[in-house]
């Protein structure tokens, strides 16, 4: 596994998510006020892209069906999802935001 530098603190405003590309991945990276997690941008039940969707506390939002996951460790809360979605470790170094892929 490789760290790789994809955002910094600055680009990201509290409780909005931004698409990031690291090892091939498109990523949904989050900021909820308390940290910067990173999980898979697209719903496991149809593919929708999260990043459109609303980020409320840990919880992610399907813009198209609804569809909820924990962006902190990626399970689905919420149906019409069922299966998880991928998280991916994030770390912050000074103003540089990493993810592990």
């Amino acid at each position: 596994m490789t760290w790789v530098k994809v955002a910094d603190t600055d680009d990201i405003e509290e409780g909005h998510a931004k698409v990031v590309e690291a090892g091939g991945h498109r990523i949904a990276l989050c900021n909820t006020g308390d940290g910067f997690y990173a999980v898979d941008d697209m719903c496991s039940h149809d593919r929708g892209p999260l990043d459109q969707g609303r980020l409320i506390g840990h919880k992610i939002e399907c813009p198209r069906h609804g569809a909820q996951f924990d962006v902190t460790n990626g399970k689905a809360l919420t149906l019409p999802a069922v299966r998880p979605i991928r998280s991916y470790k994030t770390r912050v170094d000074g103003h540089d935001i990493e993810v592990e892929v």
